[in-house]
């Protein structure tokens, strides 16, 4: 579950890393390509934290009445630095072995504390974790599965917080190089709102379903019945078809990887945010109010 935001920051370090290196003759591109080479060997999982709080938005990290709202460095060595601030709304980074901490918005020259990018272990010293909550998360400590949804693999929201959490030179991607930070954001989301396309898979077991549930009821062949799985099917291969055309119109980059098309991203993502709710809708208007009115398991037996 949930490689994708590892892989999208991966993705768009590896372009980012080198672009810096070719300014400013670092040496971030070959420590990332180390880093690559242990995710890679090791089969691990990536979390790709990028969203801070940032408190009031009409300002940047430097003039904000407090300096954690976006994560910073606070502290460095001859070992490596050491990191504070928060990072919100992380899917799956929870179940990810490692996170790589990123800036969130354009930064100035006065912002350098913030242009930071470094790889943490997602038990490091100085991590906590607060754990989201959706509406329904106390089914699954009934008794019973049939409630427990995807149990092993399901997903999960969590507010990171960072206390002078330590990263070692040799995990140091940026370090102070301003300028850097708006491509970096801006690739990371051409291939965050590309990789958007995994809503259809999850639309298609809901088509599917909403199917059985017509046949159940005995009504597959009647006419509104159908139109609504033929629009829940049109919704949900659009946000497909942007998605594998943005991939499609990709273009090589300095480093040697490919980044796919800004525009139809963001269309991807914009589909996103509009279609799969669309869907669920019609989705519930063929089942009938036995799905969002079902009674847990517990109550059934």
């Amino acid at each position: 579950f949930q490689r994708c935001v590892g892989m999208d920051a991966l993705n768009s370090l590896h372009s980012t890393t080198f672009e810096i290196d070719e300014k400013h003759g670092t040496d971030y591109h070959k420590r990332f390509l180390e880093f690559v080479k242990m995710v890679q060997k090791e089969n691990l999982v990536i979390g790709g934290a990028m969203t801070d709080p940032k408190g009031d938005r009409s300002k940047g990290p430097a003039d904000q009445d407090d300096p954690d709202l976006f994560t910073r460095i606070v502290d460095k060595d001859e070992k490596g630095i050491y990191v504070s601030g928060a990072k919100a709304h992380q899917t799956g980074c929870i179940n990810s072995h490692w996170i790589i901490l990123m800036p969130t918005v354009r930064l100035t020259e006065n912002d350098k504390d913030w242009a930071i990018v470094g790889a943490i272990p997602a038990d490091a010293k100085g991590v906590t974790y607060i754990y989201g909550r959706q509406s329904c998360d106390t089914r699954s400590m009934e008794e019973g599965d049939i409630d427990d949804g995807n149990a092993e693999y399901g997903g999960q929201e969590a507010l990171i917080i960072l206390d002078r959490v330590f990263i070692p030179w040799d995990k140091v991607f940026m370090n102070g190089e301003y300028e850097f930070a708006s491509m970096l954001i801006e690739r990371f989301t051409c291939y965050h709102r590309r990789s958007y396309v995994c809503k259809t898979g999850l639309g298609d077991v809901l088509i599917g379903a909403a199917a059985t549930i017509a046949d159940y009821n005995g009504v597959p062949k009647v006419s509104h019945i159908k139109d609504k799985i033929i629009e829940m099917t049109h919704l949900n291969e659009t946000i497909f078809a942007a998605g594998i055309a943005s991939s499609h119109q990709g273009q090589k980059m300095k480093s040697g990887v490919y980044l796919n098309d800004d525009m139809l991203a963001q269309v991807c993502k914009h589909n996103v945010t509009r279609f799969p709710y669309e869907i669920s809708r019609l989705a519930q208007d063929i089942a009938g109010g036995l799905v969002v009115t079902l009674p847990s398991e517990k109550d059934f037996r």
